[in-house]
């Protein structure tokens, strides 16, 4: 008891002091546009965004973003590869006023508060380039089940830290990233390691990946923790994806198709060595892709992930997402045959999500989904419904980060329930 008053206590001083700290960040945008552009540019010191990457109102430039989540989680080191040692100039003043001068305006990927002081050169060896990373996401949960209410937990999604790397050939990056926090039926070790991996980008528009990777099991399944819309991920990315896999994968990327292809073993957590081998891959057609933007982004894709672990299995989907200004919505459905998630099912499974979200403010957005899944395909009355209504605050991009959803749940076999999150993201 005596914990969980200290959390919300903890918790409380948060949402109180957030405002205060940040009121600037919400007001920047309502003043005079063009007086304020020289002082953004000032201030944004490390998401490699300038003056021309905003609207007239402050927004980041929809035809600037990533078109999909599969490439996002490597498309960091194209960031931090253009960066060099003459662009982090010295910033005085204590950490925490280092921290308020950066002005994130970006949210399609990660940024990270520290990396101007956490980013380190080398001259001479086999590398070039290191930056240190960490990322904190935790939330209040409040749950009521049949109109009465059941409990209050806080509890954090993710506590990581990590390192991003350049070596000295120009054309190789690598990340490692490890979970400090343990995963419930696991050792330690197994859940340790999330990401270690190298990246080779010698072949014009392409990415070769090696190593343990984060596995493009549909769109939001492929997409990092760190970019979310909400609190928690759908229930088809939260079942069939989201998952991270041992292998060789091959990320393609044109004007008007992106692609991702992977030869993987079919071990999760590192239960086994070599269970079985699988095969994932992912097409995205981009048929505005040289308009410039102009008429938004739209993105056609669909996939597979199968293989043997025990028993085969076999994941196909389908996604439809459009982005126009402030504005996006997104689709997919997800089929399974057996799944290989974060465990082993050889039940037939599927499911569909539609988001729509809409920035009222550069920093603000409103966000709402519809969530149905069938866990059983053979088995009645069991489908599991969920309605989620939300807001993103954005006080420094995704590295400062305000989540608050309500969701509604629906089950068949359970009465209906209601949960309240608030949750809090670091980027460091």
């Amino acid at each position: 008891m005596k914990n969980l008053i200290r959390e919300l206590f903890l918790i409380a001083l948060l949402i109180l002091l957030l405002p205060v700290c940040f009121a600037e960040d919400l007001n920047i945008i309502e003043n005079d546009y063009d007086s304020i552009y020289e002082e953004i540019h000032e201030t944004i010191t490390n998401s490699n965004d300038t003056v021309n990457h905003l609207d007239s109102k402050g927004y980041y430039l929809v035809q600037d973003e990533v078109d999909d989540a599969m490439d996002v989680e490597f498309t960091i080191f194209e960031g931090f590869n253009k960066s060099g040692k003459e662009d982090f100039k010295p910033m005085e003043g204590p950490l925490f006023s280092k921290i308020i001068k950066q002005d994130i305006v970006r949210t399609d990927m990660p940024s990270y508060l520290l990396k101007p002081m956490s980013t380190f050169f080398y001259e001479k060896g086999p590398l070039r380039k290191v930056q240190f990373i960490g990322a904190y996401n935790g939330g209040l949960d409040l749950r009521w089940k049949d109109k009465k209410y059941q409990s209050t937990d806080y509890d954090y999604n993710f506590m990581q830290v990590g390192a991003l790397g350049k070596f000295a050939d120009d054309y190789t990056d690598f990340k490692v990233l490890f979970n400090l926090k343990p995963k419930e039926g696991l050792n330690y070790m197994q859940n340790f390691i999330a990401d270690a991996y190298l990246v080779n980008n010698r072949i014009p528009h392409h990415k070769l990946i090696l190593g343990h990777s984060r596995n493009a099991v549909g769109h939001e399944g492929a997409m990092s923790g760190y970019i979310l819309p909400l609190a928690t991920r759908s229930q088809i990315s939260r079942t069939f994806g989201s998952t991270r896999a041992t292998g060789a994968k091959i990320i393609g990327a044109y004007p008007l198709i992106d692609y991702s292809l992977a030869a993987n073993s079919s071990d999760r957590f590192f239960h086994e060595f070599f269970p079985g081998a699988e095969f994932t891959g992912w097409v995205n057609l981009k048929p505005m892709g040289k308009t410039d933007g102009r008429y938004g982004k739209l993105t056609i894709g669909g996939g597979v992930n199968t293989g043997k672990n025990r028993t085969d299995y076999t994941v196909g989907g389908l996604y439809v997402g459009y982005k126009y200004k402030r504005l996006f919505a997104n689709f997919e459905y997800a089929s399974a045959d057996g799944y290989n998630g974060s465990y082993v099912c050889d039940k037939k499974a599927s499911g569909f999500y539609g988001t729509l979200g809409y920035k009222i403010h550069p920093k603000v957005q409103l966000i709402a989904r519809y969530d149905r899944f069938d866990p059983d395909k053979d088995k009645s009355n069991d489908i599991r419904q969920e309605i989620t209504a939300g807001i993103n605050w954005f006080l420094k991009g995704q590295a400062i980060r305000v989540i608050l959803n309500y969701v509604f749940c629906m089950n068949q076999s359970y009465p209906d329930s209601h949960r309240l999150i608030l949750a809090t993201q670091f980027l460091l």
